[in-house]
């Protein structure tokens, strides 16, 4: 994704470049025509479906694996952006490729062996979603959905692996508000610049930061590596997507500086025409 032009803000190392294990619970009654021992869904889809067209069986139903969902999803996407440039996964090219890398990996059951593997033990305190695990979900590693269903049964053929920016916003999140201050962590941040050749950008809403000290001072962590450091500041992070020859970066900054971001096209602010809102995934959805 191309990226506006690069400045300095008030914090100079802030700079703005703008711009993708077993099931711990079974679910009741999906698993008629699976053969044992899979956590596979059946093509036919037996739970009813809310509104963004997400089968139910996927939805987090309990408050307990949506808080873990966003923790870990959060602390994964803003990792991405502490650690040194070239330690950053080969998959992260752009801003929906860390959308997707955070997503799956925050589905994970985190062991010790994967904290240690991707350098988060500092977060072993926090609980991982326990309804399913990637790459056991019901759809197997295909966790975003990439078309509408001709037959609203058939789920696995509407689901894929990969979904570019423009189908995740589409297909995987529902609108919130245009008020980022309406924003939780884990919500998404998404833009449209026509003039650009990849005109959708996202960034995600982390808030306050978990590699602080939380309130009660209990879990230190890991030095920073530059950005907004004030405690308790709501920040977002995002990859910048290739600019020119240049592959882009990890960014890191406040949601403060970005309200204030010299070119009025990248506010996150209602009357920004090129702000499409604050989105949030549709496996958080609560049910009415």
């Amino acid at each position: 994704m191309a990226a506006p032009e690069q400045y300095s803000m008030t914090k100079s190392q802030a700079k703005m470049w703008c711009v993708g294990c077993v099931c711990a619970a079974v679910w009741a009654g999906v698993l008629a025509t699976t053969s044992p021992g899979s956590a596979q869904q059946p093509l036919q889809a037996v739970h009813a479906r809310l509104a963004d067209g997400t089968p139910d069986y996927l939805h987090l139903d309990s408050a307990a694996d949506r808080d873990a969902f966003r923790g870990w999803f959060t602390a994964i996407a803003e990792y991405q952006a502490l650690r040194p440039a070239q330690d950053l996964p080969a998959e992260i090219v752009d801003c929906a490729a860390l959308l997707r890398y955070s997503y799956r990996d925050a589905l994970h059951v985190h062991t010790a062996d994967w904290l240690q593997e991707n350098k988060l033990e500092a977060l072993a305190y926090l609980p991982s979603v326990r309804k399913y695990a990637y790459p056991r979900t019901p759809l197997g590693a295909s966790l975003f959905r990439v078309r509408q269903a001709a037959d609203e049964n058939d789920a696995r053929a509407v689901y894929a692996e990969f979904a570019d920016a423009k189908t995740l916003w589409q297909l995987n999140t529902f609108f919130v508000s245009r008020d980022v201050r309406m924003a939780r962590p884990g919500d998404i941040l998404f833009f449209r610049q026509l003039e650009q050749s990849s005109p959708y950008h996202s960034m995600i809403f982390v808030g306050p930061s978990q590699f602080d000290k939380n309130a009660a001072g209990e879990h230190p962590s890991r030095p920073t590596a530059g950005g907004p450091g004030t405690p308790g500041e709501a920040i977002l992070v995002y990859h910048t997507g290739p600019i020119g020859k240049s592959p882009g970066e990890m960014r890191r900054t406040s949601v403060a500086e970005l309200l204030e971001h010299p070119s009025p096209r990248w506010r996150p602010a209602p009357g920004n025409p090129n702000f499409l809102g604050v989105y949030r995934w549709n496996i958080l959805r609560e049910a009415d």
